[in-house]
Parts: C-alpha cells; structure tokens; sequence
C-alpha cells in the first residue's frame, strides 16, 4: 500500500529563503528580470518530490488581507523589511510554477500560512497521514506530534532537519511542545515583533517553565520570583499574555484536507514549458521535460558582475564548493534539481586505483610518468582556500580506469623532501597537465615553491568556451558524458557544518579510491571534451585566451594585495559617528524617535506624519515605499531625506565594505587573496569573489575613501593602474571599418572629441 505522506509547504517563507540564497549573485534573464525566488523555489519543490517521494502535497500562500494579531497589536511583523520588489513579483509566476507541477495552493483572507497549515496538519494526521510541514520557522515546533513533524530544507548546503517531539522539545530545552508558545510569550519573537516580557530571553523563559510548566502559572507567581527577574514578570504580564495569542497557531481555520485534491497528479507539461521558457530555466527545463525543451532567446543573456562582497551589479554565478573536490568550483549558489541518470560508479566499474607509499614505489612512479605526453593532476588539500590550505595527498592519471594517489606528511619538511622527487617531473616543459579547475592546484603547488612548466588542459574551462551556460563541476559533467556518478565528498568527511572533517581524517583505502578516481574520471573528461573544440569552433580562445590565463590569475591570486587594516578601523569609527550624527539628524527632523532600519515606520514618519507626498504608493504588504528611488525624488521636499540617506550609506559601506575586509586578511602573508573566475560570466568577463575587488565603491565620495585602504605590500613595491583606452569603441571602429572612428584611433585621438568636433563643425581644441 502506497504511504500516506502529506507534505505542506510554508510557502512565503519558502520564497524569502530562495531569493536570499543568490543575493549575491542574482540569477538574471536576457531582459533583466531577477528569477532568484522562482528558482530556488523550484529547486526546493522537485527536491522534495524526488528525494522524500510524498504521496500528498499541497501549497500554503499568506494574503495582504490583516489578521486578528494585527489587530490585537498594531505592531505585529512591524520590523519586517520591505520585501524586495524581485521577490513581490514573482510570486505570479511561483503560483504559475505550482499549478504546473499539479499541486494544491491553499491561502484564506484573515489567515496567516501558519494558521492554514496547522489546521492542515492535524485533519491529515487524524485521516492516518504522516505530515511534514516544510519551513525554515521555529514557531511550527507548537504543532508537532508523533504524526506532524517539522521539515526545514537544507540552505547553501547544509543538511535538512526534521524535527519530531524530541528534536522541538531539546532544541526549547522544555518538556512538552505546547510549551513553545509559552515560551515565545515569555521571550517574544523578534522576527514578528512579538514583544515578550522585556530582558527575558530563551534560556530565562526555559528555566521558568521548568519550575512553573505554562506562561499562566508563571504570572500567577510572579510574587514568589525573586529580584530582577520577579519585577520584569509582574511589569511584563500583560505583554507576556498578549505575546503568547500572538504566537498561537490557530487550527480551526475553515480549510479542509481532501485526499483527492491533495494527492501529487502527473505534471502539467505544457504549463511547465510555457513558465520555464519565460524564466530562462535551461538546463532545469531540459532535466525535468526532456531534451526538446528550449528556454528563453537564442544568445545567453550577459551576466552579472557583483560588488565587493556580492551586492548585483554583473554576473548570474558565483564561486561555491565543488561536491568532488574542496576546490572552489563556478556552480550556481542553489544547485539545480538533477535526476541521477548515472548507471556506473565506482562498486561497479572496473579500475585500478593505486597507493604510492614506498620509496620504490615512489620512484617508479615519477619514472612511469616522465614517460607520458598527458597526465591528468590533482590535490587533496585540509581546505578550501588555496592561500590557507596544507597538501594532504596528490593523485594522478595517464589511462582511463587507471589512477594512483600518493598521500604527503602532514609534517611541512617532511611533504617538501616528499616533493623535491617530483620537481623534475613538474618542471618538464614537454608534458601537458590535465586538471579541472587547476588553477586551485596551482596555487597549492606554489606554496611549496613548486610549478607546472607544461602546457594545461583545463577540462573546466574546456567545457566552458563549449558551453558558456551550462553547470560544470566535475560531478555533473562525469554524469553528463560518462555516465558515471563519482564517490562524493560527504561519504568521506562529512557533510557541510562544524563536525565535517578533513581530508587528513580520511583512511588510505577510501582517499585512494576518491582522489585517484578524481584524476581518472578528469582525464576522461578530457577526452570527451577535446573534440568538441574543434565542433565549436572554439580551439583558438581555448589555447591562446583561457589556457595560457591560467597561470597568470595563478600567480595574480597568489600575490594579493596589502591592506592598510588601521586605516579601516579609524575609518570605521568615523563612519559609525557619521551615521549616528545622520540618525540623530533624522529624529530631530522628525520630532519623534523611531527604528530608522524599519521601512514601516519610516513610512509612517514621512507620509503621514511629516505629509512629505499625499500621493505616497504603498507596497502590495500594504506599507508605503521607501526606497533609495523614492527618497531621491522627495530630497527637495524636505532636508530629513539627505539625512536618511546618508544613514543608509554610511551603515552599509561600514559594515559590507571597512568592516568585512580586514576579516579577509591572510594569516600567512597578511595580504588578502581573492579569488578570479574564469568560467563564471557567459561574456567571458572574470569574476572576482572573496572579496570581490572588481567593485569597490566609485559613486561617492565615502565609497571613494575605501580605496585608500589597498597599498603596495612594502617600500619596494608601487601600486600602478592601467585600463584599456575606449576599449569597446576601438572594437566597433574594427568591425565596422568606420572611417572617421578608425582615423581618430590611428592618430591617438579622444573619440569623444573628435566625434564632438563633426558633430558640431568646430575645432577640436574648442570642444569642452
């Protein structure tokens, strides 16, 4: 008998989380449309269908309509940011995305998502289904039972977790789940702006549970807590009571479960194909609807450069963690949903994958492969950062099936005598390197004075110059073109967060098998990828562009560059009582102290208080406008504006840009190294990440300043700058064969003023 499982999706929470994961690196149509929500969105829902093979599913959307908390508390969700209008819009096509899929959305007027699903949950439990509400929100502990539990989907990498009685009542450090909601009455909730008793925290609201088991028994002895704590229970009851309705979840909205209604269907392909296409979902479209699927216009759209640490200004995709390798890799921030369609892997194809340990060993090796015209390289490293990290080990490969790993001494002397054995192998200049993403390797080398001299092969730019658009990490390309699904990272160490392990934790047997398989599975790649250079028509930019650029980022990433961290940390302080004189500035304009970070509030300030525009838009969540483009045309209207604004500047160039760098400092060189993507804008821009040194603020005086923070290492060096001259204009002359554009170029004109000079039939010493 098929299971009974009921999944209910938190929908709006759902969304916020997708949207935030690409913040930094914005997922943009060819006609500038923002698809990070709806993507993400996708990601979570096909995951859930895939992996966790629900029976039933249904959607749950709150409405702008107010609540009853609204109207108990004015101040209810208050201190919620104004929802980006790239999120608000695309909820339409998030809906169109469901419908799609054939899925249930189920929203009421009145109701929060909230309401909707506990209601939800407890008519499907009592039917005998087993219920998973999915939702990042701690408030849903209050409706788990033996039969409804919690599902909170993995972010950027992490682990999902599913939490039962046992998991809510650990993680409130309380007896009874009912008791959530005593406890968030006691505390409050600052993401609702449900206040609580003021200066109880979690731990406080904890212990008093403990003693007095619900909020109620709390207040009634409140004469018997001594102290601080007795005074601020009996001043903050009313509060506390209100706190804890606030928190309640209802569940006895007018919804009802119907099986039929519920229960997962085939999918609405046709409505899929039309949604998808209008998203520009590619590769998504082609996994789920098959290979006829064709996304959006013919040319890919430009990408989308970033700032210093990632706010949209470029470059659809960005540096995240290979799965195969802890090397960073150009991936999207959310991988896409991937059917697994990888029949062989490692228990069931033959292979030879071969430990060096002895000096012989060792010796037969380097002479063995002295002998080859190819070898595909790689490292196993204890990290992520190519600047921090120590060698664990090195594998090799010359023939398909066929790999061997030599583990290096975790002792720096040791690993260098180690080395020196295969200097001379390194060095010979007639031997081409294979590697994916080999510049993270190069770098490795470096660090023990050592360097590929051959010529590369870097089957990760391969790829790209053939597929500007497409996902390549090595796992999806050995599944692409081999069909063969690698041994994954987490099997060894772990998965991502603070009790995943390092390479150096791995036995022989097992890092044998994936290191050596890692080059052999490249090598592979290789072959596979080196024809289609040639189909491309695309060997020129591969082997006089992206190839021979490699080791020039190498040496780029490897020197750095100094930062002046007391100029920072003064600036730092000059910007904080910047900010605070801007912040006081605005209150006295005002005539009332306000949160300044709340766009509710400040709505409120301006356009009801102050009546700064009695034609004030409103937002679809009902608050009004307050922008950066809305503020700038009301700056003639009142001086608070230029105050406002300054605030809003001042606080983020502290704490995105003078704050965040000097945490980026190398502890070996004291230098910061950022990272250059090659593979990451379908234009063939670069990409800078970590930090991102390609955008430092330029607009404004303050953001100017920052750049005074980046100085030459010492007195023997100099910082020069150089840029291309009209660089895009000498292009246009080239292919249009222009007269007058070439003209002014050949005899080392300014375009714009000789353009000018035409233009106006003056001199060109006349023109200003």
């Amino acid at each position: 008998m098929e299971p009974k499982k009921l999944f209910l999706l938190d929908a709006l929470a759902l969304v916020f989380r997708a949207y935030y994961a690409l913040i930094r690196n914005p997922r943009i149509t060819s006609t500038g449309k923002n698809t990070n929500a709806q993507f993400g969105f996708t990601n979570t829902l096909v995951e859930l269908i895939n992996n966790q093979k629900p029976s039933h599913m249904a959607v749950c959307f709150d409405t702008a309509a107010p609540t009853e908390r609204h109207t108990d508390f004015a101040d209810y969700k208050a201190n919620r940011q104004e929802a980006p209008e790239d999120l608000i819009l695309a909820l339409p096509d998030i809906k169109k995305i469901i419908s799609g899929f054939n899925i249930p959305v189920v929203e009421l007027d009145g109701f929060e998502a909230d309401d909707v699903i506990g209601t939800l949950s407890k008519q499907a439990a009592a039917a005998g289904y087993e219920v998973y509400m999915v939702t990042p929100d701690k408030d849903y502990g209050q409706l788990v039972s033996e039969k409804v539990k919690i599902y909170k989907p993995g972010y950027q990498g992490g682990d999902v977790e599913i939490m039962g009685p046992e998991e809510v009542c650990a993680k409130w450090n309380i007896k009874e789940v009912s008791q959530v909601i005593d406890v968030l009455g006691l505390m409050g909730d600052a993401v609702d702006n449900i206040p609580g008793i003021p200066g109880v925290g979690e731990k406080t609201a904890a212990k008093l549970l403990a003693e007095y088991e619900t909020l109620e028994n709390v207040i009634a002895n409140a004469d018997k807590i001594k102290g601080a704590l007795g005074e601020k229970v009996r001043n903050g009851k009313d509060l506390a009571i209100m706190s804890k309705k606030l928190a309640t979840i209802i569940t006895d909205v007018p919804v009802s479960f119907h099986e039929e209604d519920f229960k997962l269907k085939e999918w609405n392909k046709e409505g899929l194909t039309e949604i998808f296409g209008a998203l520009e979902f590619k590769t998504l479209g082609k996994r789920l609807l098959g290979d006829d699927f064709n996304a959006g216009p013919a040319t890919a759209p430009t990408g989308v450069q970033t700032d210093l640490f990632g706010n949209a200004v470029d470059t659809p995709k960005t540096v995240k963690l290979d799965k195969k390798k802890d090397t960073p890799a150009i991936e999207e921030e959310i991988a896409e949903p991937t059917v697994n369609t990888a029949a062989k892997n490692i228990t069931n194809t033959p292979h030879t994958y071969t430990a060096v340990t002895t000096q012989a060993a060792i010796t037969a090796l380097v002479k063995e492969l002295s002998a080859q015209k190819e070898i595909c390289f790689d490292t196993e490293t204890t990290g992520l950062d190519a600047n921090e990290a120590e060698l664990v080990g090195m594998s090799f490969s010359y023939k398909t099936g066929e790999g061997y790993y030599v583990p290096c001494p975790a002792n720096k002397q040791e690993c260098l005598a180690l080395l020196q054995q295969f200097k001379p192998l390194f060095e010979n200049k007639t031997i081409t390197w294979i590697g994916h993403n080999i510049k993270y390797d190069l770098l490795i080398l470096k660090w023990y004075d050592l360097e590929l001299a051959g010529t590369l092969f870097d089957t990760m730019l391969a790829h790209y110059v053939v597929d500007p658009d497409g996902k390549r990490s090595m796992d999806v390309l050995s599944e692409q073109f081999l069909g063969y699904e690698p041994v994954h990272i987490d099997a060894l160490i772990g998965k991502k967060g603070k009790t995943q392990g390092t390479m150096r934790d791995v036995p022989l047997e097992k890092i044998t098998d994936y290191a050596a398989e890692d080059a052999d599975i490249t090598y592979q790649l290789k072959q596979v990828l080196f024809p289609k250079l040639k189909e491309r028509d695309v060997e020129k930019v591969f082997y006089e562009v992206e190839n021979p650029l490699v080791k020039v980022l190498t040496a780029m990433e490897f020197e750095g560059i100094r930062i002046d961290e007391g100029f920072l940390n003064e600036y730092s302080k000059a910007l904080e009582t910047d900010a605070s004189i801007a912040e006081k500035n605005v209150y006295e304009k005002a005539g009332v102290k306000f949160n300044l970070a709340s766009p509710k509030q400040l709505g409120e300030v301006l356009f009801e208080k102050l009546q700064l525009d009695p034609k004030a838009k409103k937002t679809k969540t009902g608050q009004y406008a307050t922008g950066e483009d809305v503020l700038l045309k009301l700056a003639n209207n009142n001086p608070i504006v230029a105050d406002i604004l300054a605030f809003r500047e001042l606080t983020k160039l502290k704490s995105t840009y003078v704050d965040a760098l000097p945490q980026l400092i190398n502890s070996k060189t004291g230098r910061v190294h950022t990272t250059y993507g090659q593979a990451v804008a379908v234009t063939g821009r670069l990409a800078s990440n970590n930090p991102n040194l390609q955008n430092i603020p330029v607009r404004t005086d303050r953001g100017k300043e920052i750049r005074k923070a980046f100085i030459p290492r010492d007195k023997n060096h100099i910082l020069i700058s150089a840029d291309y001259s009209q660089i895009e204009l000498r292009i246009v002359a080239a292919i249009s064969g222009d007269v007058n554009m070439c003209e002014a170029f050949k005899n080392h004109k300014d375009i714009h003023t000789a353009t000018a000079a035409k233009v106006y039939g003056i001199d060109e010493k006349e023109v200003t």
